[in-house]
């Protein structure tokens, strides 16, 4: 099991390597979740392109460190993640509040990003009262108090309806989170506003959604997409929040015609 210890926070992550491309994909999870989400995407993609999936600060087997207070804690730890690997150029996909990690990135170190891939994210997520009140809830009653309306956001009344096993797995994921590092990524996402800087992104950028995401519903993540120049915004049908566990397929094709046609994609093998 892949562990790395990064200015005092150890990170869990797995590396998947491919022959003939230098430029990585990374992964960066949703709220509430580990990099397990991303096993049937990278499952098809294996082969293809080299991807870096981890567990954000506070979720999955990674530490909390000194705490997360805002989205600049989960930067500090990809950028350091990224140093720590020598990459130069990377391919940011981002899941959510992965989503406002990614587009954070950009902002401190667009030097690195040769694209970017946002998906059932936004520049603002949510209100100061809605999240507070998920805060006040969870601190009082724990995660299984809100479990089952997250699930009713992260995925469709199909999955619900014929995917038993699986929504059990993902209710479980999310309710063994460490209450701290799910509380602190909430206040970061509550704190956190990129519309101005979603203005300032000028690398080639992808929005996706989920046509039935109750988090971050379509015309939200459009309004992203309009937002940043020359963006590509796609939908997804049939899925949540979580396209990369309720649709792997259709993600999977998304991201494969998305990263062929980056300039360094079409002469990967060269």
């Amino acid at each position: 099991m892949p562990f790395v210890s990064i200015g005092g926070v150890t990170l869990h992550h797995r590396y998947i390597e491919a022959a003939g491309t230098s430029r990585p994909i990374i992964f960066i999870n949703s709220l509430g979740t580990d990099f397990r989400i991303w096993d049937d995407v990278i499952a098809r993609l294996a082969g293809e392109m080299p991807m870096l999936v981890y567990d954000k600060r506070g979720h999955g087997l990674s530490d909390i460190g000194g705490g997360v207070r805002s989205i600049d804690d989960h930067v500090d730890d990809l950028s350091a993640l990224i140093d720590h690997f020598g990459f130069d150029k990377v391919v940011l996909f981002g899941l959510s509040v992965g989503g406002m990690v990614a587009q954070r990135l950009y902002a401190r170190r667009p030097e690195l990003v040769e694209a970017l891939i946002l998906s059932d994210t936004a520049h603002r997520i949510g209100t100061a009262e809605s999240w507070n009140g998920r805060i006040a809830t969870i601190e009082r009653y724990g995660i299984e108090a809100i479990a089952d309306g997250v699930m009713k956001v992260w995925f469709t009344p199909d999955f619900h309806a014929n995917r038993a096993a699986e929504l059990a797995g993902c209710r479980n994921m999310l309710t063994r989170q460490a209450l701290p590092g799910y509380i602190g990524t909430c206040m970061a996402v509550r704190d956190a506003d990129f519309t101005d800087s979603a203005r300032n992104i000028a690398v080639p950028t992808l929005c996706i959604v989920g046509d039935q995401d109750g988090s971050t519903p379509p015309d939200l993540v459009r309004s992203l997409a309009d937002l940043i120049p020359g963006a590509r915004f796609e939908v997804i049908r049939g899925a949540g929040h979580i396209p990369c566990i309720e649709r792997p397929d259709a993600l999977t094709t998304l991201i494969r015609d998305f990263v062929a046609s980056l300039p360094e994609g079409k002469h990967a093998h060269g």
